[in-house]
This record gives C-alpha cells, structure tokens and sequence, in this order.
C-alpha cells in the first residue's frame, strides 16, 4: 500500500530567523486532498558529553515557550553549510566550555514528525577538557554534573522532562550498558 501524499501547492506562511512555517495542499493516498501545515527546520544536535569521573555535562536554562527551565544535554542548532559534527563541537564548547578528544554519533531522531521537519542528531563526546565556556549574547544557563543513573532517575521522576534529552540519556545507557553503539 503506497501511503505517499502528493504535494498539490505549497505556501509560506511565515519565514522566521531559523524557521519557517509552510502551509501545502496535498493529495491523499485515496485521491481526496487536505491541508498540512508544517514547520521547517534546520535541524540540531544535542552532546552527551561524558566525562572523565563518568558524570555527564548537563544544563539548566530558561526556555521561553513553555516560560520555565529545564534541565538537558548541551545541544544547538546546526548553521546554514555546517556538518553535524562541527556543529555538535561549537555548541559544547560554547555552551559549556569543553572540548572532547573522541567524538562518536549515536544515532539522529525526529522529535516533532507531526508539524515539523526538525532533526536532532546524538553525539558522545568523551576525553573532556574544560576550557571556559563560550556563551552566544542573550544565552544564560548553569553547566553542571549528573551521572547518567541520577540523570535517569530524573527522568523517570519528571525533572527531566525535556524529550532531546530523554531521548539521549536512554540512547547513552543502551550504548553503555546494551551494547548499541552507533547504529550501522
């Protein structure tokens, strides 16, 4: 069964600094038409950066759409032309001062495939070395330390509530503890 739906027309709706929002007439798989609206994206990493006493490098900053902090993984949206790996690297360093010597991608995810095209692509970064952070203007958070099984009985207790970082963190104790590695 094809479930493809056809693009008919497709109109910008809003063109943002790093988003935009689309609104497309489609064909269906069965000949009818609707409506999508979506959002896109370029897209975002997020580090699991594992240090050497192996507590992670976590954060804590305000985010304002849901008006409140939340605790989670470095992470940063990749840059017009910017490989994910250079970008996972700027935005620990940036964020959090660190530099890793070993790099491994785990895995990519796409958190919202209901409205949005945005992906997040998971990196451990391990051999950390601290070299004062870097911050973007306008960017406040607190850098801390957190061992994956705090971190995961955070989540399991909701003050880990952010999905990247769910995400992450069971990613993290599959490769660690399951054996999962980056995938193929």
């Amino acid at each position: 069964m094809d479930l493809t739906e056809k693009q008919l027309d497709s109109r910008l709706m809003y063109d943002g600094n790093f988003i935009t929002v689309r609104k497309d007439n489609v064909q269906l798989p069965d000949g009818s038409t609707s409506t999508r609206e979506y959002i896109t994206h370029p897209g975002a990493v997020a580090v699991l950066a594992l240090l050497d006493n192996g507590k992670l490098v976590m954060e804590r900053q305000f985010r304002y759409p849901l008006h409140r902090e939340f605790i989670e993984l470095p992470a940063g949206k990749i840059d017009d032309n910017e490989h994910i790996l250079e970008c996972a690297q700027r935005e620990l360093l940036e964020e959090t001062g660190y530099v890793a010597r070993e790099w491994t991608h785990l895995t990519t995810a796409w958190p919202c495939i209901g409205y949005a095209d945005e992906r997040m692509e998971y990196f451990l970064a391990r051999g950390l070395t601290h070299q004062g952070s870097q911050l973007d203007e306008g960017e406040f958070l607190e850098v801390f330390e957190l061992s994956l099984e705090e971190a995961l009985e955070w989540v399991r207790a909701g003050k880990i509530d952010d999905s990247k970082t769910i995400v992450g963190l069971f990613w993290l104790e599959k490769a660690l503890n399951a054996g999962w590695g980056a995938p193929k």
